[in-house]
């Protein structure tokens, strides 16, 4: 059984920032990348950031590579959002999500390559 939970969600005015976490429990251990996904009212879900295993290569969506950072601490099996520079465009729920297959040097940006989802947390950016 695996258990993903994410925090750090809220609201902020353009331009600021938040951090969002993920603990990870049971099976999800820190032999699995992590990825995290959004999905805005009315669309699809889409991929924001992955890491693999260890945390040494990281990949970004193209809507926010330089101002979002993706980060794990494995000792706490926890993975971290920081998104910085926050435009209005960024509202949606995010949710934090386990790849498929154990010490993987790829990161994958297909929903379908990942086993486990969190429930979701939700970051909302006014204008």
């Amino acid at each position: 059984q695996v258990q993903l939970v994410e925090s750090g969600g809220g609201l902020v005015q353009a331009g600021g920032s938040l951090r969002l976490s993920c603990a990870a429990s049971g099976r999800a251990d820190s032999s699995y990348g992590m990825g995290w996904f959004r999905q805005a009212s009315g669309k699809e879900r889409e991929f924001v950031a992955g890491i693999i295993w260890s945390g040494r290569y990281t990949n970004y969506a193209d809507s926010v590579k330089g101002r979002f950072t993706i980060s794990r601490d494995n000792a706490k099996n926890t993975v971290y959002l920081q998104m910085n520079s926050l435009k209005p465009e960024d509202t949606a729920v995010y949710y934090c999500a386990v790849q498929r297959g154990r010490y993987s040097a790829t990161i994958s940006r297909r929903r379908d390559d990942y086993a486990y989802w969190g429930q979701g947390t939700q970051v909302t950016v006014s204008s």
